[in-house]
């Protein structure tokens, strides 16, 4: 007999709520992590008073009733609206494209005249099929916003032109003829008071977790505690990468304590020219309404400056590059994983895939229910 009935390796939100399922369940489980510390890269820290997301901004937005009843669950959300502003060498943009940046760009006043212009610098750029990110960009929001609050951006953060990225990465992207400044298109949305690192801890309440563990380190020690493993780790580290490295995007982030209340006064400004070394800076105070836990203005801010950088080995992977040639590596990958018996794969790095955290969410309830039901 062993141990446990799973070993869940990553204490992120996949492995959290995949944890919580099967305890409730009346599970034995163990959860290990290989940071000193639960959550994955939804970690907030309090420092100042203040939660800081050590990972970079984690804003929860969902149109999925059952995914919004589970996690309140284990924390009340606030009512927090992301609201970006676009820096553009000084010219601040409403974000999304809404009137507001429209406005501001165009001296434009009404829908009509902005849905014109845009048309108009579509029809003037010649692009019928959108072939790339340059392209659809274009036709979605005109030339002369791609230039300013696109392009630049989008090369820092994916390290490559936008001729040579895939069109559907900002297929989404929300262009709205109005003024709402709502960034998402979600019936729900908030961040947790008392940060994330609060809400994975109510999750794994009563199941025992074991830090700074490094299981591909010691596999077969932690394979014999459990009848089933559930891996959210990288896909191609647990196979040694044996088929060759998958590509990530990945973030660094150099964060300071100001000795003033108020930094830039939004959570996150994007920083859209190719110059500016980094992408954006996020003030963490304002996820959370400058306030502390006493409802108290708090005296000090944090910011984070983020720069984007191609991972490499010993980097934090973040974003999948999800191109064509990396996803024929992750269905070779795939194939491997589906070979191995009594584990399953799961999260942003198992499944090689960007997931919103809902969608982690979702489908980590959905893993249990299958696995329960072998």
């Amino acid at each position: 007999m062993k141990q446990f009935d799973y070993l869940v390796v990553g204490s992120g939100l996949f492995g959290a709520v995949f944890a919580q399922q099967a305890k409730a369940a009346g599970r034995k489980v163990l959860v290990i992590d290989k940071r000193p510390n639960i959550a994955g890269n939804v970690y907030t820290q309090e420092q100042e008073g203040i939660h800081v997301h050590i990972y970079g901004a984690h804003i929860f937005h969902t149109n999925d009733k059952t995914v919004w009843d589970y996690v309140n669950r284990f924390a009340v959300f606030n009512r927090f609206t992301n609201s970006p502003v676009a820096n553009y060498h000084g010219e601040l943009y409403s974000l999304p494209f809404n009137m507001y940046t429209f406005n501001r760009m165009w001296g434009v006043v009404t829908p009509q005249e902005a849905a014109e212009k845009i048309e108009q610098q579509r029809q003037a750029a010649g692009i019928s099929e959108p072939k790339n990110l340059e392209e659809q960009a274009i036709s979605l929001v005109g030339t002369d916003i791609y230039e300013k609050l696109i392009k630049g951006y989008t090369q820092k953060q994916w390290g490559r032109p936008c001729t040579e990225l895939p069109a559907f990465i900002i297929r989404r992207l929300p262009v709205r003829l109005t003024f709402d400044n709502n960034y998402f298109n979600a019936l729900y949305q908030g961040i947790p008071v008392g940060g994330y690192t609060r809400l994975v801890a109510n999750m794994l309440d009563g199941i025992e977790v074991r830090l700074s563990q490094d299981y591909l380190k010691d596999k077969a020690q932690w394979d014999a505690l459990a009848d089933k493993v559930i891996y959210t780790g990288p896909i191609d580290a647990y196979f040694g990468y044996r088929l060759g490295n998958l590509e990530y995007r990945s973030v660094r982030f150099e964060t300071e304590t100001l000795d003033i209340p108020n930094y830039q006064g939004n959570a996150a400004v994007n920083y859209t020219d190719a110059e500016t070394p980094w992408t954006r800076i996020i003030e963490h105070k304002w996820f959370e309404f400058g306030k502390d836990a006493d409802g108290k203005d708090i005296p000090k801010t944090i910011i984070s400056r983020e720069y984007s950088s191609e991972w490499k080995p010993g980097d934090e992977p973040y974003y999948p590059v999800n191109d064509e040639k990396n996803g024929k590596l992750y269905a070779r990958y795939k194939e491997l994983a589906s070979a191995e018996k009594n584990i399953v794969f799961g999260g942003r790095l198992g499944e090689y895939k960007y997931y919103d955290m809902d969608a982690v969410i979702a489908a980590a309830l959905r893993s249990w229910q299958q696995t329960a039901g072998e």
